[in-house]
């Protein structure tokens, strides 16, 4: 699982360190966080198929995902694109689909969130329906707060396989186990560039925090990139997590 991809510099930290990932520790799947990867805000269909020739298989989003309007009439395509399952009924899109034997689901948080349905119910009600599921659950917990991305990895533990946090940018160092074997982070980062807030020019997130005047975000340029990640292993068969590892490489 890849952080979310931040602009043009994650893009080309991408393309330059995924295929020897993939080739260095036989990776079966790659799922990415694409809802930063167009110009900051959103991705567009032609990001999407860059992304997916550097060897990205699915991409999960967020609250960002309606950010670039030519990505919507794709939304109810085949393409492997999720946008959080707890958006309200009728929201285009879809909130998980079925990759090499894997069950990926999107959701999104509500606290310091948009309102959206309750991600612990909808989660109840995917599991409750899909009689016939694949043993291999994957979960991205697009949120902000880490107590609810924490209290989730809890309540799934022993339901589902892994259950990642995205959202803040920001890496978190407790990578686990839980006890019913689910495989958990509080936040896989990103990839973009380091001397940034959160992949965004430093100067124009000052500005915003000093005069609280809207100023326009613009993806930061300069300097080498991070690319935050996991790698996650899973008995195909029982569907239990064996172990989750931390990947982080600076490019550039």
């Amino acid at each position: 699982m890849i952080g979310d991809i931040v602009g043009k510099p994650g893009r080309r930290a991408v393309r330059a360190l995924l295929p020897a990932l993939r080739r260095e520790h036989e990776i079966d799947l790659v799922i990415a966080n694409g809802e930063n990867a167009a110009h900051g805000h959103g991705i567009t269909p032609g990001v999407m198929d860059e992304l997916l020739g550097y060897g990205i298989d699915v991409f999960t989003s967020g609250n960002h995902i309606w950010d670039q309007k030519e990505i919507i009439p794709h939304m109810d395509s085949d393409i492997p694109l999720l946008r959080p399952l707890n958006y309200p009924e009728g929201t285009p899109g879809r909130g998980y689909l079925i990759h090499s034997g894997v069950l990926i689901v999107n959701l999104m948080g509500r606290v310091f969130m948009n309102p959206v349905d309750c991600p612990f119910r909808t989660m109840d009600r995917l599991l409750a329906t899909l009689s016939d599921q694949p043993k291999t659950v994957f979960v991205d917990m697009h949120a902000e707060a880490t107590s609810e991305k924490v209290a989730l990895g809890w309540y799934l533990d022993g339901q589902v396989s892994v259950v990642v946090g995205t959202h803040t940018h920001i890496p978190t160092a407790d990578t686990r186990v839980l006890p019913h074997a689910t495989a958990y982070v509080t936040d896989v980062g990103m990839v973009g560039t380091s001397h940034s807030v959160i992949g965004v020019e430093i100067e124009a997130v000052l500005s915003r925090f000093l005069t609280q005047i809207p100023y326009p975000l613009t993806v930061a340029t300069e300097g080498p990139v991070i690319f935050n990640s996991v790698l996650v292993e899973v008995d195909s068969i029982t569907g239990r997590a064996a172990s989750i590892q931390r990947i982080d490489k600076e490019w550039g």
